[in-house]
């Protein structure tokens, strides 16, 4: 028997890795995720390297699933891996490529950091310390 051919090593730089929700209709109307993967080459382009959908919600043990299944189609490694703050999601991510570096998404950072809770009663909001601190004295009058 032959030995297969040995294609190309695929080493991404980047890939950002995120689930979408849709509303899918399967005898009635319910919530999906959508898995997406997209690879950053390094020229700059990007490579849509699948679509997957799943059943119930975003979870760690499904994109471990993905990941594998990326390895095994042939991208052998990755520098970073961008992606949500999901738990269990970094250690499905080094179980498949053990030296990737893991990054979230800044439009995480930034949407869990607005979701925080108000601040105690009695701390100034940043709004109020932006409102309260005093201003420079406006320049006096040109004497004409």
């Amino acid at each position: 028997m032959a030995e297969p051919a040995a294609g190309p090593i695929r080493v991404y730089p980047v890939i950002f890795i995120d689930a979408i929700v849709v509303k899918v209709r399967d005898r009635q109307v319910t919530n999906r995720p959508i898995y997406v993967a997209i690879g950053v080459t390094t020229a700059g382009e990007c490579d849509i390297l699948g679509l997957w959908h799943g059943d119930g919600g975003e979870g760690a043990k499904y994109w471990l699933s993905v990941l594998t299944e990326l390895k095994n189609r042939g991208v052998d490694d990755c520098c970073i891996v961008v992606c949500d703050g999901l738990r269990g999601l970094p250690d499905a991510i080094t179980t498949t490529w053990p030296l990737a570096l893991i990054q979230t998404c800044v439009l995480h950072l930034v949407r869990k950091r607005s979701a925080a809770p108000p601040a105690p009663t009695g701390t100034p909001s940043p709004a109020t310390c932006a409102r309260s601190t005093p201003r420079p004295p406006s320049r006096p009058p040109r004497n004409a």
